[in-house]
């Protein structure tokens, strides 16, 4: 099946820190754009949760790779445009 679009279209992916909304934080976050044109942009960023990943979490990605990251607040800008 190919996608005829017409607008760009994004797909997300995160990692987090667990599933509930009010205490887990985002660990990671990728990002596809499939332009109409059929190019394509990425966008992978780590992010520093302040908090510890717990162990239980499958494919957890270790405190270390994420401790230098930028917290939440400072990724949002990454993000933009």
């Amino acid at each position: 099946m190919k996608l005829q679009l017409t607008k760009p279209l994004c797909f997300f992916d995160l990692e987090t820190t667990g599933t509930d909304i009010s205490k887990d934080r985002i660990v990671e976050i990728a990002i596809l754009k499939l332009h109409p044109d059929g190019s394509k942009e990425t966008l992978e960023a780590r992010v520093n949760p302040e908090m510890p990943i717990p162990a239980s979490i499958p494919n957890a990605i270790p405190a270390i790779n994420v401790s230098p990251a930028p917290v939440t607040s400072d990724t949002s800008s990454t993000l933009e445009g």
